[in-house]
């Protein structure tokens, strides 16, 4: 039986690992460690520990304490913070790991490196810079349109962002939120977007699927209207997709290891924008892939342990196109298809012709 720690135990992104895992015909013995109580009673995992915070001095001390007192195997991460220091301290922990190099996943935690590794190779991608002062600010607005995206070059979850339209409210922004420095303002793309997420080993890819965002959960209470928590989420297959994405993992990393879901926009001539890669771990729902017949999580653990991989139909999108995976607060999620849900606004479109007559 594997033994592996799960980090961010109480969050969702952790728990779809752990629920992932408990999906595949293998047993794991899973503890699950947090940094706040409350996330901490809430994880799936069969033992739960209370630790410091990433940022704390004796984080590496008590992680390694744990592991050695349940000989735990493996490590998976799920959330930024971590990431970092982990992959910065991999050397100090008494575990195995399966990560991207580190200085990959430096680059990838900051959207405006990776922005510079992309426009070296050429790729496509909404203009950016960085919002220094004023001037930057002033110049952003000549430079970029009407409407600008300001952004948080570092975090999760849209943080940070909103689309602007004038140049007081911008520095209202960036005075509130102390951005000076650290946010860019970049093109305005399409609300439309992707996620590829992928798995490497030693430079090869082994699979990559993508799913397109219907809607943002708890958009209203986001600035942006990007909440960073995907309500409804479809698999999508597009060749063009398959091939920005995998030159956006090779432009940072040229034998890239481990997990790099990449998230894009589509711009207005319809041509998906890499717009960052979260480094080291699945999208928040990945589960969705798992429940659709396509179980990642258990295929990085498989390729950790070095071990032969369930069968994988193809490298690229081996999922069906249109089904859906619906979630929300307090809610179970819901996989079902594009034709399901098709179907609710033809039988309204019905209803209303009956009323008519």
């Amino acid at each position: 039986m594997k033994r592996i720690l799960v980090t961010g135990a109480g969050g969702s992104p952790s728990t779809n690992f752990v629920r992932s895992l408990r999906a595949a015909k293998e047993n794991f013995f899973l503890v699950g460690v947090d940094c706040d109580k409350f996330y901490l009673a809430r994880a799936e995992t069969d033992l739960k520990y209370l630790v410091p915070k990433a940022s704390e001095p004796d984080y590496i001390d008590v992680l390694n304490h744990i592991i050695e007192k349940h000989n735990l195997e493996f490590i998976h991460i799920q959330n930024d913070v971590e990431m970092l220091q982990i992959s910065r301290l991999r050397d100090k922990l008494h575990i195995k790991t399966y990560l991207p190099k580190k200085e990959t996943v430096e680059i990838c935690q900051n959207k405006f490196d990776s922005f510079k590794f992309w426009k070296k190779a050429g790729i496509k991608q909404p203009e950016t810079m960085m919002l220094n002062n004023e001037d930057d600010l002033k110049i952003a607005f000549d430079i970029l349109g009407k409407k600008v995206w300001i952004r948080d070059i570092t975090g999760a979850g849209g943080r940070g962002s909103i689309a602007i339209d004038n140049f007081k409210t911008a520095k209202s922004w960036l005075d509130f939120k102390k951005g000076w420095g650290i946010y860019t303002a970049a093109e305005c793309l399409s609300p439309i977007s992707v996620t590829w997420q992928s798995i490497w080993k030693d430079g090869e890819l082994v699979v990559a699927q993508g799913r397109k965002r219907l809607y943002w959960e708890l958009s209203k209470l986001a600035p942006s209207g990007i909440s960073g928590a995907t309500g409804a989420g479809v698999t999508f297959s597009d060749s063009v997709l398959d091939k920005i994405a995998e030159k956006a993992v090779l432009a940072i990393d040229k034998k890239p290891n481990g997990i790099f879901s990449v998230d894009l926009a589509y711009d207005n001539q319809g041509i998906p924008n890499p717009t960052e890669i979260n480094i080291g771990r699945f999208f928040t729902t990945h589960e969705f892939f798992t429940k659709a017949g396509l179980n990642m999580p258990y295929i990085f653990v498989k390729l950790a342990y070095d071990e032969p991989l369930p069968k994988i139909d193809k490298k690229l999108n081996p999922l069906k196109e249109g089904l859906v995976w619906i979630r929300g607060l307090d809610f179970i999620p819901v996989l079902t298809n594009t034709e399901n849900i098709n179907t609710y606004e033809n039988e309204l479109k019905k209803l209303r012709e009956l009323i008519k007559k």
